[in-house]
């Protein structure tokens, strides 16, 4: 087999895992779509190790191994790109996708925007927000403070998340935004019951795929990678429940 063809092959694998990983797919499903699209193109002898922070890719040659590195330092939820990529995986295993045209494809959904709007994405955390209110037995008086409340936490994160690079730094400032306008509404006489604001409104910052995707690994028996997405998790929560007791410290 041509060795640029095998290095071809490999490109598409890691860069197919790369978007997956990125964007929220399990560890066991990142390694799985990156398999089966080498095994489509005729290369059985392959094997891949992927964890958090990064996927290692190698093809076993009768004369040489070919291994490469890439690393993963930013990671998002953008489901509809995981979509894609499967797609796509699923085109090159039933032989309608030449390597060229798929590495094609796969750069045009890594460098494709966010799937959805900003104003989307608020309205949705807003509105996801307020309804967890109602759902946790909420009065429906506190609907319209938790949208606000929820909108404003939602965008204070992205805002800051923008300049500070570090999650954690993030969601603990975003909470304290939270609480206090929580606080505010309250006090003011729009809002009733100030745990149920609060609740609702952090909820769209509480990392469920990612202690989903930690059970799902730890399941398929992906150890290092259901606990590094496991203290993520913890440490998201530290800080939403931190910045919301500090906001009760001072008020």
């Amino acid at each position: 087999m041509d060795k640029q063809f095998q290095y071809d092959v490999m490109k598409i694998c890691l860069l197919a895992g790369k978007i997956l990983l990125q964007n929220g797919a399990e560890t066991y499903r990142v390694e799985d779509t990156m398999l089966r699209i080498a095994a489509a193109f005729g290369i059985t002898k392959c094997d891949s190790f992927v964890i958090p922070t990064g996927i290692i890719f190698s093809i076993e040659t009768e004369k040489d191994d070919q291994t490469k590195l890439v690393r993963v330092s930013h990671r998002t939820t953008d489901l509809l790109k995981v979509t894609q990529v499967n797609r796509v995986s699923r085109d090159i295993t039933e032989g309608k996708l030449s390597t060229a045209d798929a590495y094609t494809l796969l750069q045009e959904i890594e460098s494709a925007p966010f799937s959805f709007s900003l104003k989307l994405q608020w309205l949705a955390a807003a509105l996801a927000s307020a309804c967890f209110v109602i759902m946790f037995n909420g009065s429906w008086q506190d609907f319209l403070p938790a949208f606000v409340t929820g909108g404003l936490g939602f965008l204070s994160f992205l805002a800051i998340h923008s300049l500070v690079s570090i999650k954690f730094v993030s969601e603990f400032l975003a909470s304290i935004v939270i609480g206090f306008a929580s606080y505010v509404f309250v006090r003011l006489g729009f809002g009733f019951e100030i745990d149920k604001i609060i609740i609702g409104s952090v909820m769209p910052l509480v990392p469920g795929l990612l202690i989903t995707n930690a059970v799902r690994d730890l399941m398929a028996g992906h150890l290092v990678s259901s606990l590094s997405k496991g203290a993520e998790a913890f440490l998201t929560a530290l800080a939403i429940g931190s910045g919301i007791a500090i906001v009760f410290t001072i008020v």
